[in-house]
């Protein structure tokens, strides 16, 4: 039984041994190489581009998978681009090279299925099959079944502040190729170009690297494994979580205790500012908000607030009556904008919101084409096109009333909702109702 053990602990040693050279496969090379090409994206600190990718490999290929498998290989330092966040604050974003990228993509196709296995059913970023709107069901599921109290837990800086020690060990547990432990390694503390001054990365994994969102999956997971142990009721995307339980009581001491946890196992640190116990009410969770139905005695989701004042922002900026550009080009642009938004929130409830932004879309629209015909004479002449008979078709155009008024009032009658559809504008309420997929 003894020798048993040794040789199948021996064949283990031996199957990780491999993962180094599965990494550096020419097909799994090759599937890296297609997806960093597919996923485009900036150059980083040496200046190449994604189309010069091929040619570079061509040259230096053989070298550069040589170097990986004797250890000498050395990743550049990532490009730091700072994105504003709706807050008035900044992410900080790093941009590997794309020969970096191409072999942190390698890395992550043969690390991804083995860790595949392993992650909670109920993290859902980051995961083939998986999606934010998964995640946003699951939480009404949840609340539906008596959960109805929410510890919306926020990691400060997560992406930042991960425990290269940490991080490693964790790997350890599963990965005992050495060779690729230290690849990883050599990743974490590649440092960053922030203009042209060098910095040290002693903590953290850069947002924007293909390997990192693994990464943060394999950190996260030990915290979901410590709260399946607990029996606790969570739902993750990323770095958002929240765990459902029963009572504020509850609520407030799995707060306490799940937060001692991140802090002192996984040297993370919680936003106490901004992690909270609240009702669903109170609770936005990638970008939806959630409410009781009275009639229909269950929780639904549905775009929150602040999620709908960020389309009309949008909205309204490609609907500038001074936007130099067609109005064809504009219904374009919306429409490119009503299909992404009600395909991420289609899971919601919100007939009567797009009933509201649809007729809130058609009176810009038709003030853009009111300011696009210019003048009187040219405004009386396309309403009588449009079927208005020529004394009201004058009156209106020289009547010289606000154009909110007119775009309000008359234009309705011959700028219809048909004709608008007929020009290509697409109807939030029709592409919704397509589509909706209710909870």
């Amino acid at each position: 039984m003894v020798e048993t053990h040794e040789k199948e602990g021996k064949q283990c040693m031996e199957k990780q041994s491999t993962i180094i050279e599965d990494i550096l496969s020419k097909d799994n090379l090759n599937r890296a190489y297609q997806q960093v090409i597919k996923n485009k994206g900036a150059a980083g600190v040496d200046g190449m581009e994604c189309e010069g990718l091929l040619s570079h490999l061509r040259a230096n290929g053989t070298q550069l998978r040589e170097s990986v498998r004797n250890q000498s290989y050395k990743p550049m330092p990532v490009k730091r681009v700072e994105i504003p966040k709706e807050d008035g604050s900044k992410r900080k974003l790093g941009i590997p090279t794309v020969k970096d990228r191409m072999i942190q993509q390698a890395i992550s196709q043969v690390l991804g299925p083995i860790y595949e296995r392993k992650f909670h059913a109920n993290s859902y970023g980051f995961r083939p099959g998986k999606s934010a709107q998964q995640a946003v069901l699951k939480a009404v599921e949840y609340m539906n079944e008596g959960y109805n109290w929410v510890v919306d837990l926020e990691l400060e800086k997560f992406f930042d502040t991960v425990n290269h020690d940490k991080l490693i060990s964790i790997l350890n547990k599963e990965i005992k190729d050495g060779k690729v432990l230290s690849l990883i390694r050599k990743f974490l503390v590649s440092g960053v170009m922030v203009g042209e001054q060098m910095e040290e990365t002693e903590i953290g994994t850069p947002q924007g690297g293909n390997l990192s969102p693994l990464l943060a999956n394999i950190m996260l997971n030990e915290l979901y494994k410590e709260m399946e142990k607990r029996g606790l009721n969570f739902v993750r995307y990323a770095d958002d979580c929240i765990i459902m339980v029963g009572s504020e009581m509850s609520a407030n001491r799995v707060m306490r205790n799940i937060s001692r946890f991140i802090e002192e196992k996984l040297g993370l640190k919680v936003n106490m500012t901004k992690s909270k116990v609240d009702r669903p009410s109170g609770l936005k969770y990638l970008g939806f908000g959630f409410y009781f139905d009275t009639r229909a005695h269950q929780f639904k989701a549905k775009p929150h607030a602040k999620s709908v004042a960020k389309f009309k922002k949008r909205m309204k900026e490609l609907t500038c009556r001074s936007w130099g550009v067609s109005n064809s080009y504009k219904v374009e642009k919306l429409n490119q904008l009503i299909r992404g938004w009600i395909n991420y929130f289609k899971i919601g409830s919100m007939k009567t919101l797009c009933k509201e932004l649809d007729s809130n879309i058609r009176y810009r629209l038709r003030m853009c084409i009111w300011k696009h015909w210019k003048t009187p004479q040219n405004r009386a002449e396309n309403l009588i096109k449009l079927g208005m008979n020529k004394e009201d078709a004058y009156s209106i155009a020289y009547t010289g009333a606000r154009i909110a008024h007119v775009c309000s009032g008359a234009l309705n009658y011959v700028i219809t909702n048909k004709r608008l559809a007929s020009f290509g504008l697409v109807s939030m309420l029709d592409y919704y109702t397509e589509r909706c997929v209710t909870c």
